[in-house]
């Protein structure tokens, strides 16, 4: 298998239907980030589209001493921020039922041992996750979303968010200490009620 770099010098130099191996290796990530951050599948689908777009047209200007990922995610959340200027003209509600209608494309597809059970389970799972991230600060939840959902090490994270290493790794355990609190919270909540 061809890693990253290797690719993306051969799609320079005009093989350009390998960028589909590129698509497939990050698609799924970046889609899981767009859709925890915005709640709507399809915005989430045209940022992750308008990213790989973006950075097909922008494929003269990598720079292979960088991770690819890197890239693309600094890519990505540029997209990201510009639809979040445009979106804050027009308020959106996060809610779980937002959440429930896009299951299918973005948790990831059962094993074969998986009952509907545990699917269930691990999709409520991860639409209260993404309420709870929205409730952070963007910088907090971007980087927690970047470490989880992207698998960025700090470094990338500290890279793609133009920030130092410190904060980066600062920005994820504040923002893995509120939600732990906020989870903490609803599970005593839960537990008032019965």
């Amino acid at each position: 298998m061809l890693d990253d770099a290797t690719i993306m010098k051969r799609i320079c130099a005009g093989e350009y239907l390998l960028y589909d191996e590129l698509v497939l290796r990050y698609r799924d990530r970046l889609l899981r980030f767009a859709w925890s951050k915005y709640g709507k599948l399809p915005a989430a689908e045209d940022l992750v589209q308008e990213a790989f777009l973006s950075a097909f047209a922008a494929r003269e200007s990598y720079n292979p001493a960088f991770a690819f990922s890197t890239w693309l995610w600094t890519i990505f959340l540029n997209q990201c921020r510009r639809h979040y200027k445009r979106e804050l003209r027009q308020p959106r509600e996060m809610s779980r039922s937002s959440f429930a209608a896009a299951e299918a494309a973005v948790i990831p597809e059962p094993s074969s041992s998986e009952t509907p059970l545990h699917i269930a389970l691990k999709t409520e799972q991860f639409e209260l996750l993404a309420l709870y991230l929205s409730e952070l600060s963007e910088v907090q939840a971007d980087a927690l979303r970047l470490r989880f959902f992207g698998g960025l090490k700090f470094t990338e994270i500290a890279l793609t968010m133009d920030c130092s290493l410190s904060a980066a790794k600062i920005r994820v355990k504040n923002g893995l200490l509120q939600l732990a609190h906020r989870f903490s919270e609803a599970q005593t909540s839960e537990g008032d009620v019965l």
